[in-house]
């Protein structure tokens, strides 16, 4: 494949991109015939606002052509076909499937997975049913209240993000809790608020080997099974405590976990594309089976959306797209994700380690050095919070960060004005970063306030707003489970498409592997192990942590 910048496509786009000079979003609005019925694209309640970004129509027919040159259309059909798009690893890239909730087939190495994937839903229900209806209790017999999710990653980042913003749907008994990091005080802060007798763990790890999870489990482990100092409940509690998501049936039933309580997955279920399949099994006994599959539901709808629809019509397509227009050509190295909707405040987090570790990648699928910028900087916080942190930078920066807002316009905590007010705010705040403030409006704003001549001049400059920063907006009816599904596989769908263009292969992650190499060595050192091969700052950090923990 030709590189990237060197396509008659980018090229084109080059071309474009120098004729906008001046280009004005609210111009554009205003002038240009067709803007709105173009950029705004509907599916079922989702409206996805496009029109504030700093791009025409012809834009727009200009990216589709470099997204057919790079072969969109093909990919997308490889993926959904099961061919082993993800070629470093061999392996297929099949979330897809684990939503796939039509008949049609879809085939590995010529064998269709969809009847494993619906074997391991219905031993999901099974269990969820039995800890919900009391039949499954803990070792005393009691029945069990609390849930805590033992992963890191995306066997974390997903189900924390999606029982979080799902709360409204919790079954009535359970509470979730969540241990990632390996820093001690997670897990025993969480500890400090649970009954060993009425709480199940799920040690989420396809290998059953990663280190932060496996030390968690094991202390975990622990803390249920009691020592001399504080009794627990003994060894044999733990078949009745602990329950596994792996693929590693040995060092699973080595921890003392009942194999017939493991539920598996497959390689071509990437780690942060995992919500979906067992990895979901948290989500599943927070809200029930019954919410679990309306939220796999909506990733399959949009799923047919992405599968389907014309990518004039796409969404993700086009979404992706303009997150490409805007880092390439309007050299916009970040993008900021800002739901307004407390709810879901993990949204940001999640979709972090979707796209960074998706397409933060400087090599092609060939091997070769790629040559243009590959995924930006994704980062966010939740409703007006962000108002007053980082949104100075945003308005008034100089560095452009295009936006993404997602609202939903009913709520499920009704009190007095709090939604309207939330929802003025997402829809003025996009205004404004298009609006803009100039140093005229801000000198007649100052005079009818009374303020001295001399005054006004010296403050006029700190006021004024660029304006014509770009951003878009999706609104919805409410986060509730299908609608969630739907607005997570639009993003994962996007990152696809990014990855199309940059040329990348966005499902592998080999850039978290030599830190954890090399902590292993670190780590034997600071045990008291012989010296290792370091550069001198590694050393005498080594030598100092060392030295204060003797």
């Amino acid at each position: 494949m030709t590189s990237l910048t060197g396509s008659a496509s980018y090229q084109a786009l080059a071309a474009h991109r120098r004729s906008l000079e001046g280009f004005s979003i609210l111009s554009a609005l205003a002038n240009e015939v067709g803007r709105l019925d173009r950029m705004r694209m509907r599916h079922e309640d989702l409206l996805v606002d496009t029109s504030k970004s700093l791009a025409t129509t012809e834009t727009l027919t200009l990216l589709l052509a470099l997204a057919r040159e790079r072969g969109l259309p093909a990919r997308i059909e490889a993926m959904f076909r099961g061919d082993k798009i993800n070629v470093t690893e061999n392996r297929a890239v099949l979330h897809v499937a684990l939503r796939n909730l039509s008949d049609r087939p879809i085939l590995v190495d010529g064998e269709d997975v969809m009847p494993g994937v619906r074997a391991v839903l219905a031993k999901i229900r099974a269990f969820v049913s039995s800890v919900h209806d009391g039949s499954f209790r803990g070792a005393t017999g009691e029945k069990i209240t609390d849930i805590v999710n033992i992963g890191i990653g995306g066997s974390d980042l997903g189900p924390f993000m999606v029982c979080e913003a799902l709360e409204p749907y919790w079954h009535a008994g359970i509470r979730p809790h969540f241990v990632s990091n390996v820093d001690g005080a997670h897990l025993g802060r969480t500890l400090k608020t649970l009954r060993r007798e009425t709480t199940l763990f799920v040690v989420a790890s396809k290998t059953f080997t990663t280190q932060e999870t496996i030390t968690n489990a094991q202390s975990a482990r622990a803390w249920l099974v009691g020592n001399e100092i504080d009794p627990g409940l003994g060894e044999a509690a733990v078949q009745k405590h602990f329950v596994a998501v792996s693929t590693n049936a040995k060092e699973v039933s080595a921890f003392g976990i009942d194999v017939a309580n493991m539920f598996e997955f497959w390689d071509w279920v990437g780690g942060r594309y995992s919500l979906w399949s067992a990895i979901g099994l948290s989500i599943a006994l927070t809200v029930g089976m019954d919410h679990f599959m309306a939220l796999l539901e909506g990733g399959h709808v949009m799923d047919e959306h992405f599968r389907t629809t014309p990518l004039e019509e796409n969404i993700p397509t086009l979404l992706g797209l303009l997150g490409v227009w805007h880092a390439h050509f309007w050299d916009a190295h970040t993008f900021a994700v800002l739901p307004y909707d407390q709810s879901m405040h993990r949204f940001a987090a999640w979709l972090q380690q979707g796209d960074m570790e998706s397409n933060g990648k400087s090599v092609t699928l060939a091997g070769e050095k790629v040559d243009a910028p590959t995924g930006p900087v994704v980062w966010g916080e939740p409703g007006t919070n962000g108002q007053h942190a980082f949104y100075q930078l945003i308005h008034q920066g100089t560095r452009l960060v295009p936006c993404d807002f997602l609202a939903p316009t009913r709520t499920y905590y009704p009190m007095g004005e709090h939604h309207a007010i939330l929802l003025a705010n997402v829809i003025a705040q996009s205004e404004a970063l298009a609006r803009g403030k100039n140093i005229d409006e801000v000198r007649a704003e100052l005079g009818k306030s009374g303020m001295a001549k001399d005054e006004i001049e010296a403050l006029a400059p700190h006021k004024v707003f660029s304006g014509n920063r770009p951003s878009n907006v999706l609104l919805f009816d409410r986060v509730d489970p299908r609608t969630l599904g739907k607005i997570l596989a639009l993003y994962e769908h996007r990152i696809l498409v990014q990855g199309v263009i940059f040329g990348v292969n966005s499902f592998d992650q080999w850039g978290v592997e030599l830190g954890k190499q090399l902590a292993k060595s670190v780590l034997a050192e600071l045990r008291g192990g012989a010296p290792g091969a370091h550069d001198a700052s590694t050393r005498a950090l080594i030598a100092e942590v060392r030295s204060r923990r003797e």
